[in-house]
């Protein structure tokens, strides 16, 4: 799964193949098609591996004990991975980008189920926050969850990690503004 979750952020679900898959993994080709016989189940097992990455990532981060803390950390988490960022985009958004522009099938919900899950983690550390004045928490874990989508895009656009790091600033500044 961890294969295929790699080579399909690298590569892309059209121009990955099976054997594509298998080479990554070092096993026979025909253990990938065992196990998945269509590129849909693979792509599903990607999102599955792209789930387990964040149950873990937001478990760790939960370990802190200020919500403030595990956002500014999240944040840390994402610029420290600009250089795959630049070159190949964030996984998942880049991953629900592409299934969105297929006409079948429901695997873009899919992948937007594993967003939707990023969103909800990040608004429940918004609630803990008890803000005051009328920022509604699901905006801002909105905010910050675009803004992270906005720059994963353009540092691979301009294949410049610069603009994770500059963008990142940016975020836990406005992170440490919100009162």
């Amino acid at each position: 799964m961890a294969a295929a979750a790699r080579v399909l952020h690298e590569q892309g679900v059209e121009r990955t193949t099976l054997a594509d898959i298998a080479r990554e993994a070092d096993v026979p080709v025909g253990n990938v098609y065992y196990y998945f016989k269509t590129k849909d189940e693979l792509v599903r097992a990607a999102l599955d591996e792209h789930t387990a990455h964040l149950d873990e990532l937001t478990a760790r981060l939960d370990q802190l004990p200020d919500p403030r803390d595990r956002l500014k950390a999240l944040v840390e988490a994402w610029v420290g991975q600009r250089d795959v960022a630049a070159r190949y985009g964030c996984p998942t958004g880049t991953l629900a980008a592409e299934l969105g522009k297929r006409g079948e099938g429901t695997l873009d919900s899919e992948a937007g189920a594993v967003i939707r899950r990023l969103l909800e983690w990040a608004a429940r550390q918004f609630r803990e926050m008890r803000l005051s004045g009328a920022d509604d928490p699901d905006d801002l874990a909105l905010s910050l969850v675009s803004g992270y989508q906005g720059m994963s895009l353009l540092a691979n656009a301009l294949r410049d990690p610069g603009v994770m790091t500059r963008e990142g600033a940016r975020l836990l500044t406005w992170l440490d503004s919100l009162r």
